[in-house]
């Protein structure tokens, strides 16, 4: 029997799926009046990773969807990934996810049911390692193949982590190194060596449950997680929704293997150029290379979390505890009066 590679199946991959930033705020910009809701705590304004409403007795409800196609060819991994990716939303909000329903289309003439039912059991695989039931789902015939979850969650309001929070002062952390999109674009270029195989896809398996820890210090002041925009247009995100700016050590952020080297050999993918046409303007100087990695879209990428200065070592130890080894890769300044001046500076 002839392996499925499903990779050749879709156009796309993870979370480099996504519609350009600029674009996206083009499509979603109206001049209609839009309901709002006093009890809906956190909408799209802020671009935040998902929506909170308030029940009114000191918790809220978050929701989140995410879903895209194939970054993997394995079915099982890829249904893992994606419904990892998904639930990682929750966290990233501060919040416990409770359960999940799939979204779910397959393009019937030209792949199997029984392919089809090794990326849902790979989604209920992430499903039970969160903790939460998959009670569902919608599905469609559809000319690629998409997965993902919309999940619910809960979250205490005094332990809401948000994108728009951040403080002048703050050290930035990152949970996972980037370079998810490099690699897997190695892959399908057949250039990734064998060593660096599983690297990608053990990062992309793994749950952001720390998130959940995290909401109970209260020197986090903000928290959003990197996926398909890159840290540079997630970190743009908290720095307009924070009215701060930001400084990056370069060499302090963290990176999955030989990224370099892989870029050296043009295995960038097309979405890390997309991203810097939509933000590369809020952005100080840097080279190509430092671009590539940068803007690289991440699927089912690390949390970006800032943290008060006086207690930038405290979480360092608190990571410890949970088994992550973090350093700061920059820090959080105040917004320059003079509006030319960029949001993001990389040293």
């Amino acid at each position: 029997m002839t392996k499925i590679k499903l990779t050749e199946y879709s156009h796309g991959a993870g979370c480099g799926c996504k519609i350009a930033p600029g674009l996206l705020e083009e499509i979603l910009h109206t001049s209609s009046p839009v309901f709002s809701d006093p009890r809906l705590l956190v909408g799209n304004d802020t671009k935040d990773d998902a929506a909170v409403f308030d029940l009114g007795n000191g918790s809220s409800v978050v929701s989140t969807t995410d879903f895209f196609m194939p970054i993997v060819d394995d079915p099982f991994e890829f249904g893992q990934i994606a419904a990892t990716n998904a639930i990682s939303d929750i966290y990233a909000m501060g919040g416990t996810p409770l359960m999940a329903i799939a979204i779910f289309g397959w393009p019937i003439s030209k792949l199997s049911a029984e392919v089809a039912s090794q990326v849902i059991e790979g989604g209920r695989h992430a499903c039970k390692l969160a903790g939460i039931p998959l009670a569902g789902g919608h599905s469609i015939d559809a000319p690629e193949p998409i997965f993902g979850l919309a999940v619910t969650g809960q979250v205490d309001n005094a332990h809401l982590k948000r994108n728009d929070q951040a403080k002048a002062g703050c050290r930035l952390f990152l949970t996972k190194p980037l370079g998810i999109g490099i690699l897997t674009t190695a892959e399908k270029k057949k250039l990734l060596k064998d060593a660096h195989k599983r690297i990608a896809p053990e990062t992309m398996c793994q749950l952001n449950k720390p998130g959940a820890e995290f909401a109970r210090l209260p020197y986090v002041s903000a928290m959003t997680d990197v996926t398909g925009f890159g840290l540079m247009g997630h970190l743009v995100e908290v720095c307009e929704g924070s009215h701060v700016h930001a400084v990056i050590d370069y060499h302090a952020v963290p990176k999955l293997a030989e990224v370099e080297n892989y870029i050296a050999l043009g295995c960038s993918p097309g979405g890390a150029q997309r991203n810097f046409d939509s933000y590369g303007h809020k952005l100080g100087e840097m080279s190509d290379l430092q671009k590539k990695i940068l803007c690289d879209p991440q699927t089912s990428g690390g949390l970006l979390v800032a943290v008060e200065n006086d207690s930038a070592d405290a979480f360092v130890s608190f990571c410890a505890e949970l088994g992550l080894k973090l350093s700061a890769l920059g820090k959080l300044v105040a917004a320059d009066s003079d509006p030319s001046s960029p949001l993001i500076r990389i040293e």
